[in-house]
């Protein structure tokens, strides 16, 4: 099994502010990506989700993207 790119890059916190790191877990069209795509653990994808959201609430990512 492979391991996902938070446990690679060994990152604890996922911050709304790391705006590259969350691109990669958003598709073409903005959406959020999938815990089986994406092979986060259920704590990391609460904390991905989060920091997405908040990362849009604060203008720095579209809801959705054309």
């Amino acid at each position: 099994m492979s391991t996902n790119i938070l446990t690679q890059n060994d990152i604890r916190h996922v911050d709304y502010k790391d705006i590259d790191l969350l691109k990669q877990f958003i598709n073409p069209h903005g959406r959020i990506i999938s815990r089986t795509r994406t092979r986060l653990t259920a704590r990391q994808q609460r904390a991905v989700e989060a920091a997405i959201k908040r990362a849009r609430l604060m203008g720095l990512l579209p809801y959705i993207q054309k």
